[in-house]
């Protein structure tokens, strides 16, 4: 771009039709405020989670990532980068989870007002230990 440069009245060319652009906005109005209504009986909230292992190379500290839908609406997103080293990606995994379920708890809190509670909230994690360890918490020596 160039500084300081001035802008001129076109005076050869043809002038714009201000209908047009109302209409365009008219129906942009008209599309917006007529979507279909969100029904939050028939939805559900499904999450998503993942994390790295040991991503940052000075820290060794692991990220977490993770999304939560409304239905098909995304609602919530989240990536942090872990308080404490893990040491093992299950270990990561588990603690990506965590957050990601402390968050959904916190929207089924919120969203109780508006309709029938959501049961159960489905997660959705790509490490078959961590999911091991979530569906059976028992305390082990290797999972602290």
């Amino acid at each position: 771009m160039v500084e300081k440069s001035k802008l001129d009245e076109d005076k050869e060319g043809k002038a714009d039709d201000p209908s047009h652009y109302r209409g365009m906005i008219g129906t942009l109005i008209y599309l917006t405020a007529n979507r279909p209504a969100f029904n939050l009986q028939s939805s559900c909230m499904p999450a998503f989670t993942d994390a790295d292992h040991a991503g940052c190379q000075d820290t060794r500290r692991s990220t977490s990532g993770s999304v939560q839908f409304l239905g098909e609406r995304l609602i919530s997103w989240s990536s942090k980068r872990q308080k404490s080293a893990a040491i093992s990606s299950m270990e990561a995994e588990y603690i990506a989870l965590y957050g990601c379920c402390a968050q959904i708890l916190w929207m089924r809190s919120q969203l109780t007002d508006y309709g029938p509670g959501f049961n159960k909230i489905p997660m959705y994690c790509d490490n078959k230990s961590a999911i091991a360890l979530c569906c059976n918490n028992v305390q082990h020596s290797r999972s602290k």
